[in-house]
């Protein structure tokens, strides 16, 4: 108790100061209410930060990442909002001061029913369509009605999910910590504040730092020794309310992990009970939340078949419309290679010789750039993963992780199709394991001089600089040096193929 009191002294005063530059860019309504809702806002979670920071040893540089990522969160909420009416594109969302399109939906329409005359619970209903859920709606407007009742403020969501998102990241920390150590630890922790698709989430009104905070809590109570069930409860509940298929996901994935983790792996009739609970209560969930439109009324299972179809269809279709070449590659493809096509292609998203070469406004050129930069950065690490696992201690219960992390982007690039936005944004919801993997993989390759991330670094690179001749060819209208893309594509298969085959031949020969 002692040490939360003294830390108020200073959370107090900081709650107070940020509350009042943040209150300043939404001018309309009363400005001491603003003032007062942010303070509230940012005394709540600093004071839970302090308490996470302090449970985790109070380490020095687990409060600088705390701080690096809370303050790039705001300052890009905040850039976002004053700067994308004049610096973006003109569109409504754009121009209201939103990066996304879902967020503007569900924003303006948490503001709509908070200054209604209808219980909160409605978000969970279908009178509001933009939040299948229901969650994270019902948590905006509760925040607008109590908090800023007399204006909307975005940027007061926008501090909300920035202070979610760096809970997020301390407990990650706790979690890496008691799995190997402070080191490990700080890598993980860095990974999450700065991974460009974690910074762009968290300075919106999305539910990716939500989520990505559940599924910290969730893992703690996986690896907690002490007082499990309320994380585990806390976590479970809170991705069933913001999206139960997630929460479903995250439970095969996880709860496998943790059981080949265990030695006897077993499992107790009371734990696979609430397991199987959690699973059906996940279930009805998700099937509630997808049964609108020409879906609504039919069975759970016809549900989920039909959704997934039809969405798997819709992002084909929209990615076709929207992208010439794709229309001619379609044309040319036969029917049964238009989707592993599109979720190759969706895998790859944002591709960053298209980011570096495609006219775009220097705000969204900018953000395409570091978007591609920070995966392409991460793919090598989660490749050579496999390898750094094959022969570490508990290998079945990572393997088994390197499988769920692959499984999700691929279903994630399925779901979404070439979409350059939301597939990303789906795959940046498991992040956190990404970040394992990514760091294991990089501690291996320092203590075993492995050539096989130099030989990644080398398909990769082979692969971006022939999509970069591609791309300039195609947008400075080159005409006598345009390839067909099945041409480049065939290259860099080719080539990269060769690097790997040579160095298995090397590896053979030397062992």
């Amino acid at each position: 108790m002692k040490p939360l009191l003294r830390d108020l002294r200073w959370i107090l005063p900081v709650s107070l100061a940020a509350g009042a530059l943040l209150a300043l860019p939404d001018s309309g309504g009363e400005w001491w209410i603003g003032w007062l809702a942010f303070g509230l806002i940012f005394l709540l979670g600093l004071t839970a930060l302090s308490a996470l920071w302090r449970a985790a040893g109070a380490a020095r540089t687990l409060g600088w990442i705390l701080l690096a990522a809370l303050i790039l969160r705001l300052a890009l909420g905040v850039t976002f909002r004053l700067l994308l009416p004049s610096a973006g594109y003109e569109t409504e969302t754009q121009n209201a001061g939103y990066l996304f399109f879902d967020a503007f939906r569900r924003d303006t329409q948490a503001w709509t029913l908070a200054r209604a005359d209808q219980p909160l619970w409605r978000a969970f209903d279908k009178s509001y369509a933009t939040d299948q859920y229901g969650g994270l709606l019902g948590l905006s407007a509760l925040v607008y009605r109590y908090l800023t009742p007399d204006f909307h403020r975005p940027l007061l969501m926008i501090a909300v999910a920035a202070l979610t998102a760096v809970i997020g990241i301390a407990l990650a920390w706790r979690v890496t910590e008691s799995l190997w150590d402070a080191r490990r630890a700080a890598w993980v922790a860095w990974i999450l504040a700065l991974y460009p698709e974690t910074l762009l989430q968290g300075s919106a009104q999305m539910r990716e730092p939500f989520l990505l905070a559940f599924l910290a809590m969730l893992l703690w109570g996986l690896v907690s020794r002490r007082r499990a069930w309320p994380w585990l409860a806390g976590g479970m509940l809170g991705l069933l309310l913001f999206s139960p298929g997630v929460a479903l996901f995250a439970l095969f994935a996880f709860g496998g992990w943790a059981w080949l983790r265990t030695a006897r792996r077993q499992v107790s009739w009371r734990t696979a009970l609430i397991a199987a609970g959690v699973i059906l209560l996940g279930l009805a969930l998700l099937w509630l939340g997808l049964s609108v439109g020409n879906l609504a009324g039919r069975s759970p299972l016809e549900v989920f078949t039909r959704w997934l179809r039809y969405s798997g269809a819709w992002e084909a279709y929209q990615a076709e419309r929207s992208s010439g070449w794709l229309q001619r590659i379609f044309d040319e493809m036969p029917a049964g290679l238009r989707f592993p096509f599109l979720t190759a292609y969706g895998i790859l998203q944002p591709v960053l010789p298209a980011a570096l070469v495609e006219p775009a406004a220097w705000l969204w050129k900018t953000i395409g750039i570091l978007r591609a930069l920070g995966w392409y950065a991460l793919l090598p690490f989660l490749l050579l993963a496999l390898l750094a696992l094959w022969r570490q201690p508990e290998r079945r219960a990572w393997l088994w992780l390197w499988l769920a992390v692959w499984l999700w982007i691929a279903l994630s690039a399925f779901r979404a199709g070439g979409d350059q936005w939301d597939n990303p944004r789906y795959r940046s919801i498991f992040l956190l394991p990404q970040a394992w993997l990514a760091v294991r993989a990089w501690f291996w390759q320092r203590e075993s001089r492995s050539p096989w991330l130099g030989r990644l670094l080398t398909v990769e690179g082979l692969f971006l600089a022939l999509f970069l001749y591609w791309y300039l060819a195609r947008y400075t209208g080159w005409t006598q040096g345009q390839v067909h893309f099945f041409v480049i594509a065939g290259a860099a298969a080719v080539l990269g193929l060769t690097v790997i085959v040579l160095g298995l031949i090397r590896d053979r020969r030397r062992a």
